[in-house]
């Protein structure tokens, strides 16, 4: 349920109408566009005009565009094709697009798989900045401790789809099965046991 409106049986499009915007796992961006047709894409779609002419498309949005795209911090990449970005990047572009349809709620899945350290801190943090200046709600899966301890307010812990632990950060990170389950245990094998 998301603003007393149940979700259940709608599809991912008129969820999305609804205002909640999502990221994926796997980046899921058109490579062969460039980084602003990206967005304007998404734009487009937001505004119920995606099956505009091609060349009225490429004037429609480019501004409100280009504002997304410095919000995320590549408006200096914005001409270059999604194909050539680094990973980090084609993150930000789809963060970018996930924002484009000015959500209350932004579903993220695994936002920081396969990033460095430095950049998974990086998005994390633009994440927090973007969604406490727009008052958006995020909802993050993620299997890094590290980064759900350091940029969630709220942490609801799973294992094996039941729940065991839900709280602040400092609470869950206390509680004994979710250090068993995800932290580990500290204990240290012995050859002396075997």
């Amino acid at each position: 349920e998301f603003e007393g409106r149940s979700l259940i049986g709608l599809k991912p499009r008129q969820i999305w109408r609804l205002g909640v915007g999502r990221t994926f796992q796997i980046t899921a961006t058109f490579s062969s566009m460039s980084v602003r047709e990206n967005v304007q894409t998404a734009l487009l779609n937001f505004h119920g005009k995606l099956n505009s002419l091609v060349s009225l498309a490429a004037r429609q949005y480019r501004d409100e565009a280009m504002d997304l795209l410095a919000r995320v911090g590549i408006a200096a990449q914005a001409e270059r094709p999604c194909a050539v970005l680094a990973y980090g990047d084609l993150k930000r572009v789809e963060l970018a697009i996930a924002l484009a349809n000015r959500p209350r709620l932004l579903l993220m899945d695994e936002p920081t798989a396969g990033m460095a350290p430095s950049e998974r801190v990086s998005l994390m943090q633009l994440t927090v900045e973007l969604a406490r200046a727009s008052d958006i709600a995020v909802l993050f899966t993620e299997h890094d401790m590290d980064v759900v301890f350091a940029h969630a307010d709220r942490v609801l812990v799973l294992n094996h789809g039941k729940l065991i632990a839900e709280g602040r950060p400092a609470e869950v990170r206390a509680n004994k099965e979710v250090q068993e389950v995800y932290l580990g245990s500290g204990s240290v094998y012995r050859a002396d046991h075997a």
